[in-house]
């Protein structure tokens, strides 16, 4: 009965040991270049010369062609399941992973695109 109670404290101890390691590792990382007289400007991130799309675009063009993908693969699998004697578990499964991956990769190419203009 009490294991299900663990669960929730495990997950969060999980994301806090994680954030915990990056940043305790980022500050011991920047002292010790300090200590050998690195600039303090390297930490700073500014406005490089090149342009990249705002990380708002990025996620939502990514999102949206997730999403595409696997309704096309729902298609794709409903429309083969008529047509062909395979069974349905697989053939639904296989067709949306596939067209979520298509999706994912036209999504992929698509940024770099965003990120030439």
């Amino acid at each position: 009965m009490g294991s299900e109670l663990i669960i929730i404290p495990v997950i969060f101890g999980a994301i806090f040991g994680v954030f915990y390691l990056y940043f305790s590792t980022r500050n011991k990382e920047r002292l010790a270049l300090i200590e050998k007289g690195a600039d303090a400007s390297i930490f700073v991130k500014g406005k490089s010369k090149s342009y990249t799309a705002p990380i708002w675009k990025v996620l939502i063009l990514n999102l949206s062609l997730l999403l595409m993908g696997i309704g096309l693969g729902t298609l794709i699998a409903a429309i083969l399941e008529n047509y062909l004697a395979i069974d349905e578990e697989p053939l639904y499964v296989s067709c949306i992973f596939l067209m979520a991956g298509v999706g994912l990769f036209v999504g992929f190419n698509m940024t770099k695109n965003l990120d030439k203009e």
